[in-house]
């Protein structure tokens, strides 16, 4: 079985996984509730947390999949990006068990991990593809060809990503932290056509994110408490509206351009409900898989060329993609 590990940003995951892709245990223990009074992760104290969690995270996968630490063969581990000190965590956890048992260790980027979501049992999903991962940090449009190569990327954001907007919106219309899942489910109860928010069109196959939330940062400013509790659902549709139009315009321009006959979509925004509807007959990550997890990590490392003991004693995290 695979070890997977994840701590890059706010959820401290481990997972084991088959060598064929079969989730054997995926536990997740999200810090949402503690970065809520900040309105957004606190890099130093999602860190100390990752700590405090990730040993019983790891007891709590092995537990689940009634597995002991002798039946690992492989050890995967979020290297970057993220937050540095939250992934040093991950890779100090998972260089100690691979050293302890003498395993091999594949350091495994976490955006290639949000796209071997797609490689899991019981449906993976086969290269080539175009692949959309929007995420609170990432917005990008990849031409997947394979699954152990890097992919090329298409677009990507040139400010905000679009899990970002959600939440910098969802913190302006007074929804708290995380702000993707509230925006959603009061959008339900909204007018998508009520505000005019403006969907940027920026050169080439990248997005753009800023323009939208400084509108919606001019709908309410001044705005007396009763106007905002009237307008609340209209607003968030027509925000949530706006948003999913740039995601599913481009991605359906960049399907076009390089001639593309499968879309997937993956990465914390690919949970949303109206972007899931926009795009019928795109290949979907499954929600469980959306947000950050470890069985995708353990996913990435069966394409990963692992690092043999014990040369992986000097491995290092990074916090962005050069």
């Amino acid at each position: 079985m695979i070890l997977g590990l994840e701590t890059s940003c706010d959820e401290t995951a481990a997972a084991l996984i088959t060598r064929d892709g079969a989730i054997v245990a995926n536990v997740v223990s999200s810090q949402a509730d503690l970065h809520a009074r900040y309105g957004g992760v606190v890099p130093e104290v999602a860190a100390r947390r990752h700590l405090e969690l990730v040993t019983p995270v790891i007891r709590e996968a092995l537990g689940e999949a009634k597995a002991e630490l002798g039946d690992v063969e492989l050890v995967g581990v979020t290297t970057g990006p993220g937050l540095i000190g939250a992934l040093l965590v991950g890779v100090a956890a998972a260089k100690a068990i691979a050293w302890a048992r003498r395993l091999p260790l594949a350091a495994v980027d976490h955006l290639h991990g949000h796209v071997a979501s797609l490689y899991l049992e019981p449906d993976p999903l086969e290269p080539p593809f175009l692949c959309l991962l929007a995420s609170g940090g990432h917005t990008m449009l990849l031409d997947v060809q394979d699954r152990g190569s890097k992919p090329h990327v298409l677009g990507t954001t040139i400010d905000d990503a679009a899990g970002e907007a959600f939440d910098k919106g969802a913190r302006l219309l007074g929804l708290g932290y995380p702000g993707g899942a509230r925006i959603d489910r009061l959008a339900r109860d909204g007018d998508p056509g009520a505000f005019d928010f403006p969907v940027a069109r920026v050169p080439g196959l990248d997005f753009s994110f800023s323009g939208v939330k400084t509108a919606l940062l001019y709908a309410v400013r001044d705005k007396s408490d009763a106007w905002l509790e009237a307008a609340h659902a209209d607003l968030a549709a027509s925000y949530q509206r706006a948003i999913v139009r740039a995601l599913v315009e481009r991605t359906q321009q960049a399907a076009e351009q390089i001639g593309a006959s499968r879309v997937a979509v993956v990465g914390g925004v690919a949970a949303n409900s109206e972007l899931r509807a926009s795009l019928p007959d795109a290949a979907l990550a499954p929600l469980a898989l959306c947000t950050d997890n470890a069985a995708m990590i353990a996913s990435a490392a069966r394409y990963v060329e692992p690092v043999s003991y014990p040369g992986y004693l000097g491995l290092d995290a990074y916090a962005s993609t050069a």
